[in-house]
């Protein structure tokens, strides 16, 4: 087996039973020190990644992707989930020739979502949105790595929170070969509960990105996998900008106390 064989058939046993927590990093160092910490997976955040060169979310190339992909893949032992935003491609063939070069990247996952960036309507047209999730799912078959596929739906992102049609879509994503399902940004545990019920006996990935669940609760309403998106980026973005600032406002560096022995940790990982 291969190493990427090795990862991919842990995730699935992963999402078999229980709970697990794979927390997003956004370069390959933040990748080895949550590795460090003892996160048995780990999943990648297109907002991270994006802030790291610059831009906002959803401003990365195709190619920027799969580069991050790959660095953050090679960087660390245990399986990474990939955002892979909505594909890179609007239409269901070419999301999946995008898909069949993540898959190359040594990942164990990635997501496809139905967002489409435009405001006026934000989410694909549903058939369209379902083929997608098909094509995805067709190319990680004929790609032999086996990677798992979560289909996401963006309703409570893009401004439609409509729990009805997030569950209506989830269920035709589970139908079209999604591994595990995800609604992004649903906050109650009503919410949360409806959606495992729904798409039972697949498994659910639940963001947690505000402190309104505990893992423990999470496992309780049935959730398999939790992540934090982008999240964890902006707690380490909050310490630099307070710091940065203060050094402009003030001239005065008080936060320069009490902080991690970074390079300490890297050399323990070797």
């Amino acid at each position: 087996m291969t190493t990427q064989d090795v990862r991919v058939a842990e995730f699935h046993r992963l999402h078999s039973s229980g709970t697990f927590v794979m927390p997003n990093p956004w370069d390959a160092g933040s990748a080895r020190a949550l590795e460090q910490l003892g996160f048995k997976a780990l999943a990648t955040t297109s907002a991270g990644f994006a802030w790291t060169t610059g831009r906002a979310d959803n401003h990365v190339t195709l190619d920027d992707m799969i580069g991050h992909l790959r660095v953050v893949a090679d960087a660390v032992a245990v399986p990474v989930n990939a955002d892979f935003e909505g594909g890179f491609a609007v239409d269901p063939e070419q999301v999946g020739a995008n898909v069949r070069l993540a898959a190359a990247t040594g990942i164990a996952g990635l997501s496809i979502e139905d967002s489409t960036g435009d405001a006026a309507q934000p989410l694909h047209d549903f058939d369209l949105a379902v083929d997608r999730v098909r094509a995805a799912r067709r190319a990680i078959d004929e790609s032999g790595t086996g990677v798992v596929l979560t289909g996401r739906s963006e309703g409570f992102v893009v401004g439609r929170p409509d729990i009805d049609e997030t569950i209506r879509r989830l269920r035709a994503y589970a139908e079209a070969g999604a591994d595990c399902l995800y609604a992004p940004r649903i906050a109650t545990i009503e919410h949360v509960e409806a959606i495992v019920a729904a798409v039972s006996p697949k498994p659910v990935n639940l963001l947690i990105n505000a402190p309104f669940i505990t893992v423990a609760e999470a496992a309780a309403a049935g959730v398999r996998r939790i992540s934090v998106g982008g999240t964890l980026a902006r707690v380490a973005w909050a310490g630099f900008l307070d710091a940065a600032r203060e050094i402009q406002d003030a001239g005065t560096f008080s936060r320069f106390e009490r902080l991690p022995d970074v390079d300490g940790l890297f050399r323990s990982l070797g």
